[in-house]
């Protein structure tokens, strides 16, 4: 068991009562019921937590190269912001729909070909939507390396991405949260139970 420094464990407590990770019964977008529901999108609402966020993601940025940071749309957006600001990193983004009008860009932001775009994203479950990303920036000539995630839902992200040859980092794991939140009695034994049961 991996025990999370401070800086973690504000942030695991942070997600907490901002309400971005609750427990009970949630129907996901696959139809499956599960007793874990991740919302990281409510975070731009807790502009503290979000400072908190962008810090936390840099100390895994500096053993990483690369010339600009790519937020994805659109959670991820906010974070990498964040990440951004707290850095003084460059930030591009991949559009989830291409502009029909002005300069029908796919990548807002501006780039260089042959550049080394660093993947910011909030989540990381199977890693479909990165890959469908990563398309776009390499699309463009920008070279992909490293995908950094905010939580890593242990879902198999990590695993399709290295097949591809892509490394993924994240600053927090579900299986880290779940040991903290049982040890620190923030969330009922029963209901870290039932998670651990259903991520299995």
């Amino acid at each position: 068991m991996t025990k999370l420094n401070s800086s973690q464990s504000a942030l695991a407590d942070g997600l907490l009562n901002a309400g971005c990770i609750k427990f009970g019964e949630f129907t996901l977008k696959s139809g499956l019921s599960s007793p874990i529901y991740i919302d990281l999108r409510r975070i731009i609402s807790f502009p503290k937590l979000l400072a908190q966020i962008g810090e936390a993601y840099l100390p895994l940025l500096h053993n990483l190269t690369f010339d600009r940071l790519a937020g994805l749309p659109y959670a991820a957006i906010p974070i990498a912001t964040a990440v951004s600001l707290q850095g003084d990193y460059p930030m591009i983004y991949p559009r989830k729909e291409v502009k029909t009008y002005g300069t029908k860009a796919e990548i807002e932001g501006e780039f260089h070909a042959g550049e080394t775009a660093l993947v910011i994203d909030d989540l990381a479950t199977t890693g479909g939507s990165k890959f469908e990303a990563i398309e776009k920036l390499t699309a463009v000539g920008l070279v992909v390396k490293d995908i950094v995630v905010l939580v890593d839902r242990q879902s198999g992200a990590k695993e399709s991405l290295e097949q591809a040859g892509y490394s993924m980092h994240a600053v927090l794991t579900i299986t880290q949260l779940l040991d903290y939140w049982e040890e620190t009695g923030n969330v009922e034994k029963e209901k870290i139970e039932a998670t651990r049961e259903f991520l299995k």
